[in-house]
């Protein structure tokens, strides 16, 4: 059975740089390495009608702060079987966002703290309800807000079909998202966290993460 590794941040953290770096390195290693990225656009019906209402869509979807979690958790519900799948027949796959995402936004969106009803609500939901595979480790990547702002809106310049969405323009939910993240890491929550700032050196980190002995606690829902 492969490890199951996530990495989380901000919008405009650079989590697909870092991704990259670490395919490679493993990759480099001789380990075969699959990656998905969450919301799974133009996969998965639930994740574009989220996209879709966080352009304007879809009436006062976006509105709903619950609405919007469920279209995000039924995505991975969608995606775990195939998670499952992945992990007996490869070494790694690592993911782009995934459970603790929604924990972060929703937290952020009501305005409660990390260990508040809207985070268990999540972790009950998608690890409990719709079983979603456990992390091995949660990488949260861990970049100043305006600095992952200015990363975003350059992004969106640069390319013309990359339009920021809703929570992206709104720079006070992410920098409540960033403390979200924050929270949930320091606690280890579900599963071991690691902490990496933008200069991580990413072969440095695709070994230790590779070799965490398998025994590294993680709670089971």
């Amino acid at each position: 059975m492969g490890k199951l590794f996530v990495i989380e941040g901000v919008d405009g953290a650079g989590k697909n740089t870092l991704a990259r770096r670490l395919v490679s390195a493993w990759e480099r290693d001789g380990l075969t390495v699959v990656r998905i990225g969450f919301p799974r656009y133009d996969r998965s019906v639930h994740a574009d009608l989220a996209a879709e209402a966080l352009h304007g869509q879809h009436g006062d979807t976006a509105g709903s702060v619950h609405a919007m979690a469920l279209l995000f958790a039924l995505d991975r519900r969608e995606a775990r079987e195939e998670i499952r799948e992945l992990l007996s027949h490869n070494d790694i796959v690592l993911l782009d966002r995934y459970v603790a995402s929604n924990a972060a936004y929703t937290a952020a969106r009501l305005e409660q703290s990390a260990d508040g009803e809207a985070v268990e609500w999540i972790r009950s939901l998608e690890f409990e309800r719709f079983l979603a595979p456990i992390p091995d480790v949660q990488i949260l990547l861990d970049v100043p807000v305006a600095l992952a702002a200015e990363r975003a809106s350059a992004r969106e310049s640069a390319d013309a079909a990359r339009t920021r969405d809703a929570y992206e323009r709104d720079g006070s939910l992410q920098s409540r998202t960033s403390a979200a993240y924050g929270l949930l890491a320091d606690s280890n929550w579900v599963s071991p966290w690691r902490i990496v700032t933008a200069d991580v050196d990413p072969d440095r980190l695709a070994a230790d993460l590779f070799n965490q002995p398998s025994g590294v606690r993680k709670v089971t829902p």
